[in-house]
């Protein structure tokens, strides 16, 4: 369909070399957009550069480290510099830390915090101010289930993920004025790079898996439709929302 082509669009996706990254990368690709893929490793930046080319779309790798705000800076100018414009920012970069609320430190805490909301924060910012000059741009921020309701042992990004959520509506109601629309997805446990340590727990896994109404985990692959969705001009009259792919969790 029509609306959901991203043809001639640039797509910048953080994060974007493995799991959920790699996965919206692809299908942004297959809808047409041209890609941008930032991470801290370039050999897998690479890797995920070569999928897209293999289907005839242009793409780039920018190692960049978001934790560095002066580095998102000059990460969307070369951007501009390449492409002439941002249509699309994915905040997909995040991070997670699992342990009992008494033991976090300050560490565990700003590790979390500054990548999953500060830095998810300031390319907002840097990709807005192209946006609002062009007078067009799709924002899409990675939240969570978990950030709509508490889980164990993962205190920090339960915080995080609310902030993003709540970041993304007030960015949303700012920025509407300049055409830009800012959505998030909220995936559910999804078996990724990410948490394959906490999965490797077969109670912890047994847990998950058994209060998920569809009794499974979801593949990254399953969030390419609401990545799309949300990138096309299908979307053009939703802003501020959250999409949660979860299996069911947040129907209980």
């Amino acid at each position: 369909m029509k609306v959901f082509n991203l043809e001639n669009k640039v797509a910048i996706v953080t994060g974007g070399n493995r799991g959920l990254g790699r996965a919206m990368a692809l299908a942004l690709a297959d809808a047409g957009a041209d890609l941008v893929i930032v991470g801290r490793d370039e050999q897998k930046n690479q890797q995920v550069v070569s999928e897209v080319q293999a289907k005839g779309r242009k793409a780039i790798s920018l190692t960049t480290d978001l934790r560095d705000i002066s580095a998102i800076g000059n990460m969307v100018a070369e951007v501009v510099s390449q492409f002439g414009k941002v249509d699309i920012l994915v905040n997909n970069a995040g991070v997670s830390h699992t342990e009992r609320a008494l033991d976090i430190t300050e560490s565990d805490w700003d590790k979390v915090m500054d990548l999953n909301v500060k830095s998810l924060f300031f390319c907002c910012q840097a990709a807005g101010r192209v946006m609002k000059e062009q007078g067009y741009g799709k924002i899409i921020n990675l939240a969570s289930v978990a950030g709509v309701v508490g889980d164990l042992g993962i205190a920090p990004y339960t915080a995080s993920k609310a902030a993003v959520i709540n970041l993304t509506r007030s960015l949303a109601l700012e920025w509407v004025r300049y055409g830009i629309q800012v959505n998030a997805i909220g995936p559910a446990y999804i078996e990724t790079d990410m948490n394959t340590e906490e999965l490797s727990n077969p109670k912890v896994r047994d847990r998950i898996v058994g209060k998920t109404p569809m009794r499974r985990l979801g593949e990254p692959d399953e969030i390419a439709g609401a990545t799309i969705l949300l990138a096309s001009d299908a979307s053009n009259y939703m802003t501020g929302q959250t999409i949660y792919v979860d299996g069911g969790w947040l129907a209980q």
